[in-house]
């Protein structure tokens, strides 16, 4: 194991990210180190950190969307060894022995503020530690920046739609045109569905529909909203600012559903929420399963993000202009460490 890590992080709430030197952490028997060449970057790493949750430790390095080269492995590592690419997302870990551990759904994990990999420190490195069974073999074919943005954004959309995506013939809308929503796009269509592309934004209608989409509608235009009124069955909410909560529920058909895929604040009135029997749930991440047959699954129907490369030491600028909303689509940074 190297004698240093390299990353950037910050030492305060909402600060700057400075490169910070320290020591690796050490390995496990069931551990596995990957020297990182690239790491995407993703809203989730804003909210951290600004502590938004309210568990971020300082001084913090985030970045889960990682893609890099095995150097080390723990002695009960079997599966993977030195040199091996690999790709690592936001859970590194598990306790494995809650109940939803023992149920295989280790994403909700009763200890899940100890379970991403930014802890004790992330992908914004020259290297992180994992639990070798939430490390995954890459193929040689897909590129490193597509294989870093799946890692988080891709099993976020994929496991949804696994599960709430019953039949191809149902409706589907997708909330939002951007990190997660125009992956969203090109998974419901490859699952077979209609789709339809809500945004705010006309200047991505094109895209929209070039990502798979068969329709595009103004999500803050009450006349064109009305005009979907009970048109959807499942609505996949990527956005997570400026929605209109009254006009996306009447878009949803009686006993319609509402998946939140990130997390913005919700306020509505909760009348037509009862009035319809609508349901609103979540969908955090995937278990393991999920990550590979996600990656499975996006190898065999071409999907890929739109990706905007940089290099690490220019991570204050990456998070920026996604703080601002310009990234189109996705940022990926380049290890230049």
């Amino acid at each position: 194991m190297t004698n240093q890590v390299v990353g950037y992080a910050t030492k305060e709430v909402g600060g700057a990210l400075n490169l910070f030197a320290y020591a690796p952490p050490k390995l496990g028997e069931h551990d596995v180190q990957v020297a990182v060449t690239h790491c995407g970057v993703c809203h989730t790493d804003i909210q951290a950190i600004n502590d938004y949750y309210g568990i971020t430790p300082f001084p913090f390095v985030p970045g889960h969307e990682i893609v890099g080269f095995i150097s080390e492995v723990g002695t009960q590592v079997s599966n993977l060894k030195e040199g091996d690419r690999v790709g690592i997302g936001w859970q590194a870990r598990s306790c494995g022995e809650c109940e939803w551990c023992q149920k295989g759904e280790t994403q909700l994990c009763m200890k899940i503020e100890d379970t991403t990999v930014m802890v004790p420190y992330g992908g914004f490195s020259t290297s992180v530690v994992a639990d070798h069974r939430f490390v995954y073999p890459l193929s040689s074919s897909m590129p490193a920046e597509v294989a870093a943005v799946l890692m988080c954004a891709g099993v976020t959309v994929y496991s949804a739609m696994q599960t709430h995506i019953t039949r191809p013939d149902l409706t589907v809308a997708i909330l939002g045109v951007g990190g997660l929503g125009h992956l969203a796009i090109q998974f419901a269509h490859a699952f077979g569905c209609e789709v339809t592309a809500m945004s705010s934004s006309p200047d991505k209608q094109e895209q929209a529909l070039g990502f798979g989409a068969n329709h595009f509608i103004l999500s803050n235009d009450r006349g064109s909203m009305q005009q979907v009124e009970y048109g959807y069955d499942l609505l996949f909410c990527t956005a997570n600012n400026g929605i209109h909560w009254s006009q996306l529920l009447m878009s949803l058909k009686k006993r319609g559903k509402l998946v939140m895929l990130g997390f913005p604040d919700i306020e509505l009135n909760s009348t037509n929420l009862v009035a319809h029997e609508l349901s609103i749930t979540g969908s955090l991440i995937g278990n393991p399963s999920r990550m590979r047959t996600m990656l499975s699954f996006a190898q065999d129907h071409n999907i890929k993000p739109m990706v905007e490369l940089m290099p690490m030491s220019q991570v204050n600028t990456a998070l920026q202009i996604v703080k601002e909303n310009k990234a189109r689509y996705r940022i990926v940074l380049v290890n230049d460490a």
